[in-house]
């Protein structure tokens, strides 16, 4: 099966919302506000709408797969663990608030 990895959003219900394919292999996710966080075996953090599931920004290379991923309570950083033991911390928002 080419199309083995997908994003699938339900409602609270259980009606189906939709879904969006995806290239690489999810190792984690965090549900934040109005967003999805997702890190891969790949190694690529992406950020997308929770309601459209599209990519807010292109994702973004750590090129080394990503273990977990976790977002600060006031939202300001992303902190992503990777294979080899690193800590990643990914400033979110404008580079002068950054």
């Amino acid at each position: 099966i080419q199309d083995k990895n997908a994003l699938h959003l339900y409602s609270v219900n259980g009606k189906y919302l939709g879904s969006e394919t995806l290239k690489e292999e999810v190792s984690d996710m965090c549900v934040t506000g109005e967003y999805i966080v997702m890190g891969s075996l790949q190694g690529f953090l992406s950020i997308r709408d929770l309601y459209s599931l599209s990519l807010s920004i292109s994702p973004l290379a750590m090129r080394l797969p990503i273990h977990c991923i976790s977002v600060t309570k006031e939202y300001s950083h992303i902190l992503v663990g990777l294979e080899d033991g690193k800590l990643i911390i990914v400033g979110v928002g404008k580079p002068a608030e950054v």
